[in-house]
């Protein structure tokens, strides 16, 4: 999809880009320290533009595909206080009861790739629900600086208890078989895992490059857990062997894949980290792990 991959930038640029990503660098700070990484003739604003998102170019399903029906739910905030809405998508045509998957973002919102996202999951035959943390703040802005901006204003307690809210609104669904899954994706990783050990109910876990939990939640976990990591992502992976350590020790179904020369992000094809052949491993093991736990 792109022209250029992560193959093509230089590994200290797209480490860079990483810690721009998750807040850890200004974007002053990164275009002050990309230029020395950017090929000849090309400006680190180039740099960083080509490494941002384009949602037009890798969109899969549009909104108006004729196999499904989508929607935004609101639903009342755990705290008693206004609302939370989340993007909901179901397959067009479907018999019986359909099994429940919750999408959990990346930390920029409910932005277009995350609703492809849910889209996609919703032609594997599931309902997909993906709730938007920044709406108590507006909702996604419309611009990833934006939204990676407001999402530092979040109180992460009120945040973890929204999507608590979104899991428990999503498994009444009068459609759904009961069964509930949760996916994520770099925060919402990170989120997927938190669930895993708060919902006791939930029916399987799958964080792609997630933030792992507490140690001394890992017990909590009752979910079976896919857990898909990057090869080239030390800031993640880091928490890693500890979370493995925890998981044995309290007996957790869990397979875990370590997705060899690739970046933290390789599942987004919205930008040059999207590994293709990575991609589509992670995600067919995805699938098949929600039709093996969710639909049984």
């Amino acid at each position: 999809m792109f022209l250029k991959q992560a193959r093509d930038f230089h590994p200290e640029a797209l480490k860079l880009f990483d810690q721009y990503v998750h807040g850890q660098l200004s974007r002053r700070g990164f275009l002050q320290q990309a230029g020395r990484f950017a090929a000849a003739g090309v400006s680190a604003e180039a740099l960083l533009l080509s490494l941002s998102p384009n949602f037009a170019q890798a969109q899969q399903i549009a909104p108006t595909d004729a196999r499904i029906v989508t929607s935004y739910v609101e639903y009342p905030s755990p705290d008693g206080y206004g609302k939370l809405r989340g993007y909901l998508v179901k397959p067009a045509k479907f018999s019986g009861k359909l099994p429940l998957v919750l999408v959990a973002h990346e930390n920029r919102g409910l932005n277009p790739h995350i609703e492809d996202i849910a889209r996609r999951v919703a032609l594997a035959n599931f309902i997909a629900f993906a709730p938007d943390a920044l709406f108590p703040l507006g909702g996604y802005p419309g611009d990833e600086d934006k939204a990676r901006e407001a999402f530092t204003k979040l109180d992460q307690t009120k945040t973890r208890a929204d999507f608590i809210a979104a899991a428990k609104q999503l498994k009444a669904l009068p459609d759904g078989n009961g069964k509930l899954g949760a996916v994520g994706f770099c925060y919402g990783g990170g989120v997927a895992n938190y669930l895993a050990t708060q919902l006791p109910d939930l029916a399987a876990a799958v964080p792609f490059y997630g933030a792992q939990p507490p140690a001394d939640t890992v017990a909590a976990i009752k979910a079976p857990l896919l857990l898909q990591y990057a090869e080239q992502d030390e800031r993640i992976n880091a928490g890693w062997p500890a979370y493995e350590t925890a998981l044995k020790a309290a007996k957790v179904n869990y397979q875990a894949f370590v997705y060899p020369g690739v970046q933290h992000g390789f599942n987004n094809d919205t930008t040059p980290r999207y590994d293709a052949a990575a991609a589509k491993l992670a995600w067919d093991r995805t699938i098949q792990f929600f039709d093996q736990h969710l639909r049984a």
